[in-house]
């Protein structure tokens, strides 16, 4: 019986998009249901971002009328602009397991791209890298945290056996932010400094200021991260949309900023507080008690992601990364968040990871981008 792959066309073949992955996933696994409504409005092209500087294509694999997998194929054009390259990404995978459905998921996002001048394809990742990106290859008894996939051993196995070639690898670093005693003494060494030796000090952004602190990090990422895999500036539009999606997560303690005796903004962490927690309880609805459980979330969530940390190169000598850390510890000695993840870090971040192991901590979750020569 052969597969059948065919464009999302209908509200139907959308909301048979959405729905695939709870079919697969949603049974004895750690995978945690995201919201439908939000997957719904995050692929509409009139409400995400994404699609004022890219195009994208949602396909659907059928055998005898029966949803299989899906995949996107999609293009970034401020990402060729600023790599100066052809490629073109794939996203949104999810298939059962079956070869010849993956076979035939690639193919048409390879034949999709190939079509509009791509000479390669990467991925996956949903539309981009600060989306949901690789599959998951180390770390499959872990749930996921926010902005993190889950899939099963086999995605790996047969994304391989599809002649997919490892681009690179992503990983995710798990800190127990209120063990001290794990920490390298030098790290407090350097926050206790900060001040006194660089006039830099930390302070917390408001829901008031988010979108003004953005504005700091996006000139932060722009600067720190621009040498980084496959790293895309963050435009205006970007921002706007990022500070919406900020304020639903927003949690005071946890989004920092580090200014040196002049105001000037030097380094940003925003770390966002584990809402799959809260998601896990509302099985991707919000009725009829998901939105309780999303109002009580302060009182849920007893994890977090670092999602940003970043210093402008000029300050990096000042250990303003150490305040940072620092100040983690210091709000979990305060709040119910005790631990979390930080990344994801490329494997080839080198001074990040060597970071990561000052601080504690260790590798739970590794994932695997994929590239193929079109």
């Amino acid at each position: 019986m052969s597969v059948e792959v065919q464009p999302v066309r209908s509200r139907e073949d959308r909301r048979a998009f959405v729905d695939l992955p709870f079919r697969l996933h949603g049974t004895g696994t750690p995978w945690v249901p995201p919201l439908k409504l939000e997957r719904h409005l995050f692929l509409n092209p009139r409400l995400n971002a994404f699609f004022r500087h890219g195009e994208a294509q949602l396909f659907l694999a059928r055998r005898q009328g029966r949803v299989v997998g899906r995949v996107s194929a999609q293009i970034d054009m401020n990402f060729n602009a600023f790599h100066d390259n052809a490629w073109g990404m794939f996203g949104f995978l999810e298939f059962e397991e079956d070869a010849e459905v993956l076979r035939a998921l690639l193919d048409a996002a390879a034949d999709w791209l190939r079509k509009r001048g791509r000479d390669q394809m990467v991925g996956p990742m949903d539309f981009t890298m600060n989306d949901d990106s690789g599959v998951l290859v180390e770390g499959f008894e872990h749930a996921p945290m926010i902005r993190q996939p889950w899939h099963p051993p086999y995605y790996a196995r047969l994304c391989e056996q599809a002649g997919l070639e490892k681009a690179v690898d992503l990983f995710m670093w798990a800190l127990d932010i209120s063990g001290r005693d794990k920490v390298m003494s030098i790290i407090w060494d350097l926050a206790e400094q900060l001040e006194e030796k660089h006039g830099i000090t930390i302070r917390k952004m408001s829901r008031r200021g988010l979108r003004r602190d953005l504005d700091a990090f996006a000139e932060i990422y722009n600067e720190a991260w621009s040498r980084n895999w496959g790293f895309v500036p963050y435009s205006v539009a970007d921002l706007d949309a990022y500070a919406q999606e900020m304020q639903l997560v927003f949690d005071r303690d946890w989004f920092m900023v580090a200014e040196n005796n002049e105001g000037q903004t030097v380094a940003i962490a925003l770390t966002v507080p584990d809402v799959n927690e809260v998601l896990v309880r509302m099985n991707g609805r919000l009725f009829p008690l998901g939105w309780w459980h999303y109002l009580n979330r302060r009182r849920i969530v007893e994890h977090c992601r670092v999602g940003f940390l970043g210093v402008k190169p000029a300050w990096q000598h000042t250990g303003v990364a150490a305040g940072l850390y620092a100040e983690h510890f210091a709000m979990a000695e305060v709040t119910r968040i005790h631990g979390g993840e930080m990344g994801w870090i490329l494997e080839t971040n080198k001074a990040m990871n060597r970071a990561m192991q000052a601080m504690g901590g260790e590798i739970v979750k590794k994932y695997r981008v994929y590239e193929q020569v079109l």
